[in-house]
């Protein structure tokens, strides 16, 4: 073992650097002049649901691409399609001056544009929806009117029709530059483009042979204008007019310079935040995660005096750490991961109560203080390593399968678990190590409950009530899935498509609302007061939203309020379209259930098949009660509950790890003894641990779930619901139910355990 010094100069080493680098994100802004930028450039970056914003999800239509490339790889022609696409939207959104837009390529076929401080993204929006191809057309001669190669268009008003050659004269990509501009005869808005080498001879050529004849421009199919070539046009520039506003010809100025779409794109989600909700949500997630650690801190003081400081200063460098690393790794900070690393001061602590649980045990054994700490940390080691890689599994599917801010969720409770397992193990036991120095061989005692300690050793007969208890389980479970049924799930637009705005209107009543709103033809909306007067929650079917474009009912609802208030605002909007609603529940579906296969599989190989098997059974019983507390209580169902119920898949399976992992230990140490008393022994020793464990977390969240408001109460309500279903099932559920397992596996002549590999050698050394 390496000397206390060696160790306390590289723990150091670690913590510091990583304090420092979560520093910059909590430096004021007096002295953050004081440092260089390199420095100060770490830090966490803020979600568009914390610093306010909007999104856009754009899918890329290659429908018509594939028709008019017969033969060509599908997979190929999508690819560069999207590559293509990605290009065009970046130089679009360079030319506009929004600040630091983020374009990055999602899925097969989708592009997420993010652009932080974009309070209403409808110019955006068609900006990026508009193809841009423009081509040159011949009008077609009168004689030639009854050709079938010709296109009949109309120009942008839908009111006059030309007749074109369907043979395109030139393409728009021969266009260099193109800049907005005033025609000097009539001082109308116009577009003076400039022509590469190529466009300008191959314009040239045209307009020599074909004097006196029109000309049309079509953009998107659509005539903009066709003027008669009066002369050669042999300088490579030329002027499109069409009775343009000023900002109808810096926008087409603006897309024939970045050039044209490969293919059309569709928005089929739009998120937007307003600044002022933002700003609320970080107030909202500090003072209810400072709250909350306030409560864990005043609760493991209590319980434990002075060791129980060393665990609240192995977890204040946790938070740190934790900082730390998403500062490193350039993370983005939403508001679903503060709720992370608020369940992470609650679940950090599971380790430290763990840890001096054991070494509680040890020292009331008789042994010194250096042999209570060296016992307590191996046995409890291995717990700890497999509570915390069944948790990762959860978490590693909600990164693979979740979007966005529930990403950052997942991101952040994966780094806390890690760096939970180092504060607690290393940190955690070198401080300990280092307050014994001296009093090696003297009795160590770490305070706690004294009557939860002779609860312990006396032993509690938890398995009397077995069948009570999964009858009463089975029943709510089954009453949860009536529930599921009818009244059912307050699903969000998450999973139902559609569109949710919400409304800041004090002088608007719901009346002048929904009248307005049905005389706009969205009578469909329904209308929901929250918060204070003149607050609505206003939403939209998926129906009222077409299958192309799903953020055009956006516009039509807000014209309508602010007809009736012209200074309404409009904090949030959700738009999602019907596919990406699919994909969702689709995802939804797939990751729980990879989650619970992923659990189930390492707790075969860690422990037996049917300690797995109770493990799973007993987690499908806790998810359909949650499910059903979610009906009852009417908490919104939306991808942020996702989240939740993936969580507590993890939390749950912890916290029966635990006890499995005794019920093992004591398997291996008195493999004689009768499987109930086996098993009231084993609840009854980690009793302590399991109650402490759940009071932190809950602790940790309850401010959350008090406080928090609407934007997290699908995560922090059915958590608080989940930590008492999982705590109480993992006593009078889960192990009722490795009882009668583990009895039908002696019928069949089983043994409960495989045999380790020092008990395989010794029957090998047996064999004559």
């Amino acid at each position: 073992m390496k000397s206390l010094r060696s160790r306390a100069m590289v723990y150091g080493l670690v913590i510091v650097l990583g304090l420092l680098s979560a520093m910059p994100n909590l430096l004021p802004a007096t002295l953050a002049d004081k440092f260089p930028d390199w420095y100060l450039e770490n830090t966490l970056a803020l979600g568009l649901d914390l610093q306010g914003g909007s999104h856009l999800l754009l899918e890329v239509d290659a429908t018509e691409l594939l028709a008019n490339n017969p033969g060509q790889p599908e997979d190929l022609l999508l690819k560069d399609a999207v590559e293509r696409s990605l290009e065009v939207v970046r130089r679009r959104l360079d030319e506009t001056g929004l600040v630091e837009p983020s374009i990055t390529r999602q899925g097969k076929n989708h592009i997420l544009v993010q652009m932080p401080g974009v309070a209403d993204p409808a110019h955006i929006r068609e900006l990026l929806g508009t193809t841009a191809q423009m081509t040159f057309h011949w009008v077609a001669k009168p004689d030639e009117s009854r050709r079938s190669a010709l296109l009949r268009l109309t120009d942008t008003t839908g009111e006059q029709e030309y007749v074109l050659e369907k043979r395109v004269a030139m393409q728009g990509e021969h266009i260099s530059d193109a800049q907005m501009a005033f025609n000097q005869d009539t001082t109308e808005p116009v577009v003076n483009f400039k022509l590469d080498s190529e466009g300008a001879r191959l314009f040239g050529d045209m307009t020599r042979q074909n004097i006196g004849r029109p000309l049309a421009i079509v953009l998107d199919n659509h005539v903009i204008t066709a003027p008669v070539i009066r002369s050669v046009i042999a300088g490579g520039s030329g002027e499109i007019s069409g009775s343009f506003t000023t900002a109808e010809a810096s926008n087409l100025a603006l897309l024939l310079r970045a050039g044209a779409l490969p293919a059309p794109l569709h928005v089929i989600e739009e998120r937007t935040v307003g600044p002022d909700l933002g700003s609320d949500a970080i107030a909202m997630g500090v003072s209810t995660g400072l709250l909350g650690a306030a409560l864990v801190i005043a609760f493991m003081l209590g319980i434990y005096g002075r060791w129980g400081l060393i665990a609240c200063a192995g977890l204040a460098v946790n938070i740190g750490l934790v900082l730390g690393l998403l500062s490193i790794l350039g993370a983005t900070l939403t508001l679903p991961g503060i709720a992370g690393i608020i369940l992470t001061i609650g679940m950090a602590v599971d380790a430290n109560i763990l840890i001096n649980e054991r070494i509680r045990e040890e020292s009331r054994k008789g042994k010194v203080a250096w042999m209570a700490l060296r016992e307590g940390f191996g046995r409890a080691y291995s717990t700890i390593l497999d509570s915390n890689i069944t948790t990762l599994i959860a978490v590693s599917l909600l990164f693979m399968f979740g979007s966005g801010p529930v990403k950052g969720f997942a991101v952040t409770i994966g780094i806390g678990l890690l760096t939970s397992l180092f504060t607690a193990v290393a940190f955690n036991r070198l401080v300990m190590e280092w307050w014994i120095k001296g009093r090696e061989r003297e009795p160590l005692t770490i305070a706690g409950f004294a009557w939860l300690d002779r609860l312990s050793e006396r032993g509690v007969n938890f398995m009397k009530g077995r069948m009570i208890g999964l009858v009463l389980s089975g029943a709510l479970s089954i009453a949860s899935i009536a529930l599921f049924i009818q009244p059912g799930l307050d699903y969000g637009v998450d999973f139902t498509g559609g569109t949710l705005v919400e409304v800041r209107a004090p002088s608007v009543s719901v009346d002048e609302l929904r009248t307005t709103l049905q005389s706009q033809q969205l009578g469909a909306a329904s209308i929901q007061e929250f918060g204070q007067d003149g607050d609505f929650l206003i939403r939209l079917p998926a129906d009222a939203s077409s299958n192309t474009d799903a953020a055009h009912p956006v516009d039509a609802l807000k014209s309508a309020v602010t007809s009736l208030q012209p200074d309404a605002s409009f904090p949030k909007v959700d738009v999602v379209g019907p596919k990406v609603s699919g994909g969702f529940s689709d995802a939804t579906i797939l990751a729980i259930l990879l989650a619970g296969a992923g659990m189930l599989a390492y707790l075969w190989i860690r422990f037996e098949s049917h300690f797995a098997l109770a493990a799973t059974i007993t987690i499908a019983l806790d998810l359909t009660k949650t499910i059903g507390f979610f009906a009852l209580a009417g908490v919104e169902f939306n991808l942020t509950a996702v989240a939740a119920l993936l969580a507590l898949i993890g939390y749950s399976v912890n916290d029966k790890v635990v006890v499995f992992d005794r019920i093992r230990e004591n398997l291996r140490q008195t493999p004689d003894m009768p499987m109930l008393e086996l098993l009231n022994r084993s609840i009854s020793s980690t009793l302590t641990r399991t109650v402490f464990t759940s009071v932190t977390t809950f602790l940790a969240l309850l401010p959350m779930g008090i406080a928090g408001g609407a934007a997290v109460s699908s995560f922090a309500l059915p958590m608080l619901f989940g930590i008492v279903i999982g705590t109480s099932s993992s006593v009078f559920i889960a192990s009722p139910i490795l009882y009668y397992l583990s009895e039908r596996r002696t019928q069949k002549g089983l043994p409960q355990l495989r045999p380790t590999a020092e008990e395989m050698r010794k029957e090998l050394e047996l064999i004559p």
